[in-house]
């Protein structure tokens, strides 16, 4: 799958857990006003066929939306063997405009999960710009039993984020994952997990900041 998107916003970047080699003393900054453009380079995945992912900014230009719509993993009964693992990674293409840069401040994840006694699920995603040697993980583990929808949420502090390098491009990569293990209490029976909300949307939110690169003369 590939493409682009032309929007009135910004977009994207990076939550780890690293220092970053430049960051304002406080506070968040304004998001740009200019227009950017967002390209799918590349998405791949069981958890993301070809057509099933989209991509969308809000207008505030603070948070971005990842939207699937066949994300499931299944352990148990009559379920596939390679079904109990899917993921999905994302290689995004962001234009920022002139003068700013970006990072993601926290990310917000949610589904639902049908976990039997003694089965278990993993979210896990991670995140890591092209060429760069840090990639940060977060992973929130699911007990059965269990029967209800689910949210994760990815956080890091202002002083700790990674920021976009300014005046030079690099693609952005967010790798997600659903696991889900049966247990041995009740193997005959299936236990699954979704990215998906109650009113069937499968999607994924990013929160962004923003700060202004510095001058250069």
């Amino acid at each position: 799958m590939t493409g682009g998107l032309l929007l009135s916003g910004a977009v994207a970047a990076l939550l780890t857990t690293a220092l970053p080699s430049q960051a304002p003393s406080g506070g968040w900054e304004d998001p740009p006003p200019d227009k950017i453009i967002i390209k799918i380079a590349t998405v791949n995945g069981s958890g993301c066929p070809q057509g099933t992912t989209a991509i969308a900014v809000s207008e505030d230009n603070t948070a971005f939306t990842v939207t699937y719509s066949d994300y499931l993993a299944q352990a148990g009964g009559n379920s596939d063997p390679t079904a109990f693992r899917k993921n999905c990674q994302l290689n995004l293409v962001v234009h920022v405009p002139q003068g700013f840069t970006y990072a993601i401040a926290s990310a917000d994840y949610r589904g639902f999960a049908s976990l039997q006694s003694g089965a278990s699920g993993t979210q896990r995603a991670s995140y890591y710009f092209q060429g760069s040697p840090n990639t940060a993980s977060r992973t929130h583990p699911f007990s059965g039993p269990y029967n209800d929808n689910w949210q994760a949420t990815d956080s890091t502090d202002w002083a700790q984020l990674v920021w976009a390098p300014c005046g030079v491009q690099r693609n952005f990569n967010i790798n997600t994952e659903l696991r889900v293990n049966a247990g041995s209490q009740a193997p005959g029976r299936v236990s699954f997990m979704t990215m998906d909300s109650t009113d069937g949307d499968i999607s994924t939110v990013y929160h962004l900041a923003w700060k202004e690169c510095p001058d250069k003369k």
